[in-house]
Order: structure tokens, then sequence, then C-alpha cells
């Protein structure tokens, strides 16, 4: 597949150029231990994805990350002290506790070399900005557009749009890349844009799909 005339690109975060690491249960249970809490990080993030695949206008606030917490450690029974929760949300504005993905500088490179303008259209909170500036991100990118400052979330095409004004840049002309077919894939596709669906270590089986960045550079025209 060739993508014509691309003159911006712009990236999801989560899960696309960054992702907890070890792991959400691992981080949950590493703050517990600190309130006296014991819960074991396997069956915290059974907790969490479901609580994930139960959310509806998710909008991104503490109040909405704590309910998440919340069902994260439903399972286990934990009694969670109020003092947890700003503690484990302060945790993952912590560089330390995320990994940039190892295709992920080798594509801005080779991508900000082709003068192509670079952007990021995220569904994330206040602490997205000082993170990216804390992994050494922020730099690649000449607008970032997170839905708790533009309030919208993906896959409404207003945050799209926005990002686009900014760039100022023709949605035929932009390719967006994520790894949610909802949110990134048709969301950027319903305002005009081009996308593409990262399935990083999973199976490719259309052309509208890649399994790494790496791939982006030798799809441009």
């Amino acid at each position: 597949m060739k993508l014509e005339g691309i003159k911006a690109v712009t990236f999801d975060v989560g899960g696309t150029l960054i992702n907890p690491w070890p792991s959400v249960g691992d981080i949950y249970s590493e703050v517990a231990a600190e309130f006296g809490v014991d819960a074991r990080p396997e069956f915290i993030n059974v907790g969490f994805k479901e609580a994930w695949k139960s959310l509806h206008n998710f909008d991104y606030t503490q109040k909405r990350w704590f309910e998440i917490v919340r069902q994260s450690f439903r399972e286990q029974g934990a009694e969670l002290p109020d003092e947890f929760f700003p503690a484990v949300y302060q945790r993952f504005a912590d560089p330390e506790v995320w990994i940039v993905f190892g295709d992920v500088l080798h594509t801005l490179d080779e991508l900000a070399a082709r003068d192509l303008k670079l952007g990021i259209i995220s569904n994330w909170d206040e602490r997205l900005i000082p993170l990216l500036e804390a992994l050494g991100l922020r730099k690649y990118f000449e607008g970032v557009f997170v839905s708790c400052n533009t309030g919208f979330t993906k896959p409404s095409p207003v945050i799209f749009e926005h990002a686009l004004r900014w760039l100022k840049t023709e949605p035929a002309h932009a390719l967006h890349i994520g790894d949610s077919e909802k949110e990134d894939l048709l969301g950027a596709r319903a305002c005009g844009m081009q996308s593409l669906l990262l399935r990083r270590g999973r199976t490719v089986d259309s052309e509208e799909q890649i399994g790494t960045l790496k791939s982006v550079s030798s799809m441009l025209a």
C-alpha cells in the first residue's frame, strides 16, 4: 500500500509510542504495597482490562481514573485507602514506569528527515505533555493535541480537525496512526484523513494495518 500526498503524520500515544512498564498491574501493585495492600499484578491486569472494556464516555478525569483503579482491584477484595488514588495517579506521570517502543525513535527520525509535519492526537490528561518531555519525545512534534485540552476525545472529528488546523494541512494530505480501530483508524477517516491501524506483535491481515512503525516510511510515496 502506498500513501499519496502525505504532508503531516499524527500519532496516538498509549500503545502506539509508549506503554506502561512492566505492566499496569505491576505498577498498581507496587503503589498498593506502599499502603500495606497486598495484591497480585496478574489479577490486577485482568481487572484493568475488564474495566477498560466496560468504559462508556470516559473523560480522562481523575475521578473516572479512580473508578478504573477500584474496578481493577475489585476481584481481590482489597481495601484501598483514600491516599492510594492520588499516589497511583501521580506514579503514572513518572517516566520511569513507561517504555518507548523500539520502533518509535527510528521512525520519527526518518519522518522528520523527510520534512513532514508531526503531531500527537491523544485521549489523555494533563500528565501527557510533561511525560513526553521527560521521555525525550516532545521535541519531535509541532503540536500535541490532548483531549483534556481540546474538550473532545477520539473518535470525535473535532480533535482531529483541531490538529489539522494547527498543522495547516488538508485532511487528505494527513496520515494518522494508532492502535485503536474505533478511535484512530475510523476516527481519522471520518474527518477525511488517511490512517493506519498499528497491530504491533499481532497478525496483520489487511493493507490498512501495520505490524511496526518502521513500515510507515516505505509506504509514503
